[in-house]
Parts: structure tokens; sequence; C-alpha cells
């Protein structure tokens, strides 16, 4: 069976844009567009309004979205099954996770798979912590290194790789804003601190709640995505920063800045790997789910 112009239909669907769908799919815009038009004359119905600039999913087109990706899904769950009872797995596994998950856990993680299992191409992103759940959710990614939320998703399964602290950093050079006492905080010390947070996740969730028992708001003087970025803007000099100790311990930069001993300290932060429950039917990601051993 031919599944390729389900996986066209799927690029350009996610992406909006032909160009970069064909780059995806690694054909020519024309031979995509063409795919494109023979799937919509076999359903008889426009999946995408399309002009000189713009692409859009008609209403029939999400609908056949959802339609797509499930008997993708489907499909490779029942070419897996046949070929684990040939005992071979080949097909492709995406991950998600940040710059430093990257190269603190995916050695361990994957190092015996690989060997184990050489037909399987595994394929990582990388970004924005704070992203990898909803990418999961959406079916974007296969699995995702991401921090336990307060409340797991019933649709995800989790298993913790490793806990590491969310500490306050600060440049070693002296600026009258760090506060001089970090171990009994008060709101004069804090309420003019510039600090440098996370846009989203967890991190800033912990963060908005300590400055929130201290009585006051946090005095932004910049959000990013990925907590890397943040130690190289405190080793900068920009301001205090809130990150995982992982992170840090991981940093380049880490000479560059110091932890702050903060009272009361924030909670841990639990890393683990994520993955959509119905996913793990089948036998390529449930071969590299039973590789984990949760800590």
């Amino acid at each position: 069976m031919d599944m390729r112009p389900l996986k066209h239909f799927l690029a350009l669907a996610d992406t909006l844009h032909f160009g970069r769908a064909s780059d995806a799919c690694h054909v020519s815009p024309s031979t995509l567009s063409r795919s494109i038009r023979q799937l919509e004359e076999s359903l008889g119905v426009r999946l995408f309004d399309r002009d000189n600039r713009h692409v859009s999913l008609t209403r029939q087109g999400q609908t056949f979205q959802r339609h797509a990706r499930e008997t993708l899904e489907q499909w490779e769950h029942l070419r897996l099954s046949l070929m684990s009872e040939a005992r071979t797995l080949t097909g492709e596994i995406s991950i998600y996770c940040s710059v430093t998950a990257s190269y603190s856990f995916l050695y361990e993680l994957l190092s015996e798979f690989r060997t184990r299992h050489p037909g399987i191409e595994l394929k990582l992103h990388t970004g924005d912590p704070a992203e990898a759940m909803a990418r999961v959710l959406s079916g974007d990614e296969d699995m995702a290194i991401t921090p336990r939320p307060r409340g797991v998703p019933e649709a995800l399964a989790f298993k913790s790789l490793t806990r590491s602290p969310l500490v306050f950093i600060a440049p070693h050079d002296h600026h009258h804003w760090i506060p001089p006492t970090p171990e009994s905080p008060s709101a004069e010390q804090w309420r003019e601190v510039p600090m440098i947070l996370s846009e989203a996740g967890l991190s800033r969730e912990y963060s908005n709640t300590w400055f929130r028992a201290l009585g006051i708001a946090p005095r932004i003087y910049a959000q990013v995505a990925g907590h890397e970025a943040i130690v190289s803007m405190v080793g900068l000099g920009f301001g205090l920063g809130v990150v995982p100790k992982i992170v840090l311990d991981n940093s380049p930069l880490v000479e560059r800045v110091r932890v702050l001993p903060v009272k009361p300290e924030l909670p841990h932060y639990d890393v683990g790997l994520c993955v959509l429950e119905r996913r793990l039917r089948s036998p390529l990601i449930q071969a590299l789910w039973d590789e984990v051993v949760e800590r």
C-alpha cells in the first residue's frame, strides 16, 4: 500500500506551506501539489484553500487530517506487528527534547537500543522543553524528554529519568540589585531585581509561585524560550535567572554564574520520557519504551 499521499497531506496540513512540506517529504513542490490534487479528486472535496500567498485547511480537510493521522498510525502498528513476528524492527521514531537533554540523556538512553535495533531510524528535534508535551499530544512527535507537570494528562505515559533542583543563578560580578541575604528574602530586596525567566513551562510556574509567596510580582527583564539562554544572559550580567541545576552543570558558561542560596528552595524538576499511551501499541515505540529504566 502506498501511504505517501497521506504523508504528503499531513506534512502540508502541519506546515501550511508547500515549500516546507515538500522539503519534509523529500519531493518537489510540483510532486507534492500533484499528490494533493489527486487526493482531493479521489475524495471529491477540497482539502485546502490556497492562493499565491496562503494555504489553509478547509473544514473537510480538518476532518480528513484526523483520519489520515489515525490511518497512518494503524498502518504502522500493523506493519511493525508483522515485523515483530519476524524479530526485525525497522522504521522511524521521532524524539523531542531540549539541547541539554540531548547530551545529558540520549547517549545512555539510545546506545544499547541502537545496537539491538539497527533498522530503527531515530530523528531528534530540539527546542523549548515547555513545548515538549504538547508536541507529543498533538502527534507531531513520538516521544519527548520533558519535565513532569503537576498533573500528567491521562493520554500520556511518563517514565522518570532523573530529578534536578531548580536554582536561582546570579552573575559572578557585583551588582547592586543582587539580594544581599537570599537565604532570608524580603519583598524589599527582591522587588527591583531584574529577572530572566522562561516564557512558559514548569520553571516559570514555580518561579511565579515563589514570588507570589513573597507578596510581589517578579520584575521581568527578559522572557526566553529554553533554559540555556537564561544562563547566557545571567552570565552577561542582565539579571538573575531560574534554571534546573542539570542545565547549569552542563552549560559551557557554568563558570560565569553562581548559585544563590535562596530560601525557601524551589521544588525539584522531575525529568522523564513521555509518550501517548495509544502509541505504545506500536512494537517500535514499545521497544524503546521498554529500554527506559524508571528512576
